[in-house]
């Protein structure tokens, strides 16, 4: 896609610090990272958002992000990693990509970047499982 940076990233035609090439996968440092280290891994295919993504794709995909995740505590000194990936919304470049984050007791970030909320009850929470469930058994 002519106009999807990673793309050009993928292409050559913008410069990136490369973690892993394969012929599926792609994975380099993110240029505004979270934390020195922080890698984005995505199909080299242009691939808009998770629910778009092949099922030839899926496996691949997440074994690389498997493997980066686990290969950041040794290489980076880190203690684990957040692994995480935006759909649409807060997803700033229209191309798949999974963040693999290195993370440190005390670096500074408080589980996830939002507040959490609660259900009213059990009520409330079996039935938006139900909604969920429906979905997955027609769609």
């Amino acid at each position: 896609m002519d106009d999807c940076v990673f793309c050009a990233i993928i292409a050559g035609r913008v410069a990136a610090h490369f973690v892993l090439q394969d012929e599926q996968t792609v994975a380099f440092l993110d240029a505004r990272p979270v934390f020195k280290g922080h890698v984005l891994v995505m199909p080299r295919p242009h691939v808009p958002t998770l629910a778009d993504l092949p099922d030839g794709l899926l496996e691949p995909l997440f074994s690389r992000v498997r493997a980066i995740s686990a290969a950041l505590p040794g290489a980076l000194g880190a203690q684990g990693s957040f692994v995480g990936l935006n759909n649409v919304v807060s997803q700033s470049v229209p191309h798949l990509h999974v963040h693999v984050v290195p993370r440190t007791r005390g670096d500074g970030l408080r589980g996830f970047f939002w507040p959490r909320q609660k259900y009213a009850g059990d009520q409330e929470a079996e039935a938006y499982a139900a909604r969920l469930r429906a979905a997955l058994t027609h769609g």
